[in-house]
């Protein structure tokens, strides 16, 4: 399969934050087009909404909060079980899944 050359004009401002939020992907702007390309071939769409917070803008929902909360409250009065590998954890739920 060959390849070519796909030359854009972009206004340097928009060039630059478009840039910068790819990079919180770890995308650089090449891979970025190929990406978006991939996606508009497999799926025959064009992509238009691409949800993503980055750490500075994440906030957890309040009932996402209260249940962390819950979950360390149990954990510090010991109500949580522990497992030393997943295995362990998966033979768990295979055991109760057939129960």
């Amino acid at each position: 399969m060959g390849s070519s050359n796909l030359n854009v004009r972009l206004d340097d401002d928009l060039r630059e934050e478009a840039t910068q939020v790819l990079a919180g992907y770890g995308l650089s702007p090449t891979q970025a087009i190929k990406l978006f390309f991939n996606q508009v071939a497999a799926t025959r769409k064009v992509p238009l909404s691409f949800d993503f917070q980055s750490e500075k803008n994440f906030t957890l929902t309040s009932k996402t909060q209260a249940g962390l909360r819950q979950t360390e409250r149990e954990f510090a009065n010991g109500e949580v079980e522990h497992f030393d590998n997943v295995e362990e954890l998966n033979q768990i739920i295979e055991k109760t899944s057939h129960d």
